[in-house]
């Protein structure tokens, strides 16, 4: 009798656990079978969406597929090739204001590497584009697009190995990239903290994980992670950096690692090119004067290509195919382009006037005016005044404002000991004004030998030579110091109609025998007096309002001193 309750009893459970089971197969059933409707419904929706397509925009039709395609960057394409194409790939970063081609170029280059049978790039080597500017980053180390992370067993999504206990180490971009090219645009923006892990990446070459859950000793724990924990994940990539920020606000751990290349702001003829190239392709035709009228408001590439499409999308509304410059007109209204500064040197020499050289913040070449007055005052009585330079200057990219300082005010009182010290003249005696006429942004002092040849022109009366421009610092012993952005400079009084350029001597390079302009070295202020002004004639001249006849008379009885 007990043995048919036990059996009953075990039947009965046995039949209850069954139903159980049933149950949970049909629900699990039921559920697979929602899922798998549910699935076919977003896969229909999706394959609904991906038929809908839009026209591309001119400024996908414009973007360059080869090196060649890409304007005005002629230097720094040469130096990218180098640094990428050869037997030994650098890390790079490469520097200028946006829309020049920085990502154009990066996108593009992996492909002529891959070409070059010496290259390390084999052909299926991996660009992995990522921005600073977006990318996610978790200080809590739960999650790190770029260098990687792990997801441990109460990660959200851990999926099976988090059921089971198991650490999983996900590859970054960094990882992704092995093997390749990892691109990162706007990498001045990168968190800090990514920042050295990215550092530690670049000398070790791979990705070293920690996580608390891990042991070595856990035999659940698969081969292949034992293997990533101990090992690390390869990460041996070129990395090529895109900024718009200005070398001095990378930190110098990063620059100390990678080549520097510097791309820089497109001129007026590469607007135009730019202009004729995006008509073409977006079927337009430009009516003559309109690329001109273009390139005098765009300040780059994408805001030339913007200009053309608008204007054509106005012309195409009315029927037209060709632009006109009404149109262009319109667009340059609304869209309140300012017009670019094409500095030209003056046709006639000026006393007090000098044509100075300094560099943007986007590292391009600008002449710029220095003026200067001096009138004689009371013994001691005097003073120097500065107007016109901006003390600190905003650049605007991707919306990041960045401000650089102005130092060239400290310039002045290398000017003063120079003119007691070397000529045996107090400038206390003279009320004197220099001027930079529409504010210039002059970064560090070498504006020193263009205002002190200013102030020399305005104090003796003789006109500065109009063809001839200047870059330099000045010692308080009168010599004459290198200059960073030479090169720009003298790119930069070429275009100004500029016959003569005075820069220091250890500036000098071969480079500029292949340009068509006079480029002299010089070592002290002494020869920058005597290419510029003629002493014999100090005696014989007139003297403007603003000139000195004392100062004059001590200025030859210096020179007979001699």
């Amino acid at each position: 009798m007990l043995n048919t309750i036990l059996v009953t009893i075990q039947l009965f459970f046995t039949v209850i656990i069954g139903i159980y089971f049933f149950t949970q197969l049909r629900y699990q059933q039921s559920g697979r079978n929602a899922i798998e409707s549910e699935s076919k419904r977003e896969l229909e929706k999706l394959n609904r969406m991906k038929e809908i397509r839009l026209t591309l925009p001119l400024s996908e039709k414009t973007r360059p597929s080869e090196l060649t395609e890409i304007v005005g960057q002629e230097q720094g394409i040469k130096a990218l090739k180098a640094s990428l194409c050869g037997p030994n790939p650098q890390h790079v970063i490469i520097y200028g204001p946006p829309g020049v081609g920085k990502t154009a170029a990066a996108r593009i280059i992996l492909d002529y590497a891959k070409k070059n049978p010496v290259s390390p790039f084999g052909t299926g080597a991996n660009f992995i584009e990522t921005d600073a500017t977006t990318m996610q980053f978790d200080e809590r180390n739960i999650a790190d697009p770029l260098i990687g992370s792990v997801h441990d067993p109460i990660y959200q999504g851990a999926g099976a190995y988090g059921q089971a206990g198991i650490p999983q180490p996900k590859a970054g971009a960094v990882t992704k990239a092995h093997g390749g090219v990892l691109f990162i645009d706007e990498i001045g923006e990168l968190h800090p903290i990514q920042l050295n892990r990215l550092l530690k990446v670049l000398e070790d070459r791979k990705v070293i994980f920690e996580s608390t859950y891990y042991s070595s000793d856990d035999k659940n724990i698969p081969p292949h992670i034992h293997k990533i924990f101990k090992d690390g994940l390869p990460a041996d990539f070129r990395l090529v950096g895109a900024t718009t920020r200005s070398p001095e606000d990378i930190p110098p751990a990063l620059r100390s690692r990678c080549v520097e290349i510097y791309f820089k702001p497109l001129g007026e003829e590469n607007i135009k090119s730019i202009c004729t190239n995006a008509s073409q392709k977006g079927g337009f035709e430009l009516e003559n004067g309109c690329d001109e009228l273009i390139s005098h408001y765009a300040e780059n590439g994408r805001d030339a290509v913007n200009i053309v499409q608008i204007a054509g999308s106005v012309a195409h509304s009315e029927g037209r195919r060709n632009i006109k410059r009404c149109d262009i007109e319109w667009v340059i209204e609304f869209g309140k382009y300012s017009p670019r500064i094409e500095k030209k040197v003056s046709d006639f020499s000026e006393i007090g006037v000098v044509n100075g050289l300094a560099v943007s913040g986007h590292g391009e070449g600008i002449v710029m005016e220095i003026e200067a007055t001096a009138v004689k005052c009371d013994i001691g009585k005097g003073n120097m005044t500065v107007t016109g330079i901006i003390e600190s200057e905003e650049l605007d990219g991707r919306g990041q404002r960045l401000k650089r300082s102005s130092t060239a005010k400290n310039a002045v009182e290398n000017i003063k000991t120079v003119f007691k010290n070397v000529y045996a003249l107090d400038l206390s005696d003279y009320n004197v004004h220099i001027n930079f006429p529409g504010g210039m942004p002059v970064d560090g002092p070498s504006a020193g030998i263009s205002m002190f040849s200013a102030v020399y022109s305005a104090i003796t009366g003789i006109p500065f030579p109009k063809d001839i421009a200047m870059t330099g610092e000045i010692s308080i012993m009168g010599k004459v110091k290198p200059v960073g952005g030479v090169v720009s400079k003298v790119e930069a009084a070429l275009k100004a109609g500029v016959k003569t350029v005075i820069i220091p001597k250890a500036n000098c390079q071969e480079l500029f025998d292949g340009m068509n302009i006079d480029v002299i070295g010089v070592d002290s202020i002494d020869e920058v007096i005597k290419i510029c002004f003629d002493e014999n004639k100090i005696p014989d001249i007139k003297p403007s309002k603003y000139a000195s006849q004392s100062f004059i008379s001590d200025l030859k009885v210096n020179a007979e001193g001699k």
